[in-house]
């Protein structure tokens, strides 16, 4: 999704009046970042709480061939620091619900189960493996078809379903996973990660038959996909216990595909390191742990980052991770609840997906990224062609200030290069 496409972050063309209603509720925060432009990595830093570098996921997991030709795994290694692991060592019951993304896909059919990766249970879609709810399609001229039929070899049972219901479907399974959870006496840990806002867009029939527009087509299962999320936290709402004692996050993974979701004026799409490509609106939902005064409150000065959720949630839940395992992220959680308005200490870095140097209309993209207060720079592997803008005062990075800003230009490249290398995907011919 595009960092504008909520209608509370200011969206004119469509509604998500549910989502919308969680914010003025909770916290909208406006410089939220994912560590990727892409989804595998993306959702490997918000599980890990590391950046996906570390795994080499540096773009969408695909064919083994293809993965290797861009110098990546083929999933993410199952000893990296789970936050589901260690949730789920500290008692907690742990469920994924959606899109994983992360291991077993195409004809990488010997990919680690999710529950390997501590989830006591999941059901995924065809880019994962074990239990699955996988596509039916219906066109506007009520022809049946399906997608990503062979996704059935990456694990059973398999249940077919519409695509502009699947949502509902995961939702369908995540509640009855949380009510065993209460029932048995445990907390819980619980990913519901939809995919029906990306392409292929495939709303109900009613919408589908109406358009052949991209852009409707997506409004359609952006609406869709809001009205199926009202069961989920009707089910929170409903139960005083619950209500009072559970924390919603709603991101996306990365920035829209070009002609589908919007960036509310932000510069670049899906695979840029533009802050269209990597800034994702983020809403936080805790009325009974949040501080009264910040509730419905809107935050535009925090500075961080999907791989400082974990940290966060491992201090709310007062679970310790393993001192062995490595961690990029940082504790925010006393901004995520509205006590402070606090960034991360340390500057964010990214690099680019390596298969993505010019896309959607964008040629000879910027390698590398680093976001340092209120200065964002971009470069190339090698430090050229540097990029420098103030983002509190040009958000929509129009302005390069790096001729006028020599030092921070000299220190904010020395320092995203130094990173890349230290990385084990960081060489300078990617």
């Amino acid at each position: 999704m595009g960092w504008g496409d909520f209608s509370c972050f200011g969206n004119p063309d469509a509604e998500t009046p549910n989502i919308d209603q969680l914010a003025k509720e909770g916290i909208a925060f406006k410089q939220f970042y994912v560590n990727s432009p892409i989804c595998s990595p993306s959702r490997v830093a918000i599980s890990t709480g590391t950046y996906p570098q570390r795994w080499q996921i540096t773009s969408y997991l695909a064919f083994r061939e293809k993965n290797k030709t861009r110098g990546m795994a083929n999933w993410l290694d199952p000893q990296a620091p789970m936050l589901a692991r260690t949730l789920q060592q500290a008692g907690y019951a742990t469920g994924h619900f959606g899109k994983w993304h992360m291991g077993g896909q195409r004809d990488v059919d010997d990919a680690p189960l999710i529950s390997e990766y501590g989830f006591d249970e999941s059901l995924t879609n065809f880019e994962g493996m074990g239990p699955k709810l996988l596509p039916l399609t219906i066109n506007k001229e009520g022809r049946k078809g399906q997608i990503w039929g062979k996704a059935v070899n990456l694990g059973e049972p398999v249940t077919w379903m519409q695509r502009s219901e699947i949502t509902g479907g995961f939702i369908d399974a995540a509640i009855p996973f949380m009510k065993k959870a209460q029932k048995a006496g445990k907390p819980f840990y619980v990913n519901v990660w939809p995919d029906d806002v990306h392409s292929p867009f495939w709303p109900s029939y009613e919408r589908i038959k109406k358009t052949n527009n991209k852009r409707e087509l997506y409004l359609a299962v952006l609406e869709e996909m809001d009205q199926q999320f009202s069961r989920l936290f009707e089910f929170i709402r409903s139960d005083e216990t619950l209500r009072d004692n559970t924390l919603i996050l709603i991101c996306s993974d990365n920035g829209p595909e070009q002609g589908a979701g919007q960036t509310g004026g932000l510069k670049g799409f899906k695979t840029h390191l533009y802050e269209g490509g990597i800034r994702s609106s983020l809403i936080a939902w805790g009325p009974g742990l949040m501080k009264e005064s910040s509730c419905g409150s809107i935050n535009d000065r925090s500075i961080f980052s999907a791989m400082d959720l974990a940290p966060s949630l491992l201090k709310l839940t007062a679970s310790k991770p393993s001192d062995k395992q490595p961690t990029d992220g940082e504790n925010v959680l006393s901004t995520l609840l509205g006590n402070s308005k606090a960034s991360r200490q340390a500057p964010l870095y990214f690099s680019r997906p390596p298969d993505r140097k010019s896309f959607y209309g964008f040629q000879n993209l910027p390698d590398l990224a680093v976001r340092q207060g209120r200065w964002k720079l971009l470069c190339d592997y090698d430090g050229k062609r540097i990029q420098l803008y103030d983002i509190t005062l040009d958000p929509t990075e129009s302005k390069n200030l790096a001729s006028s800003e020599p030092v921070v230009s000299e220190q904010l490249s020395r320092d995203v290069i130094h990173w890349h290398h230290s990385m084990p995907t960081g060489s300078t011919d990617d």
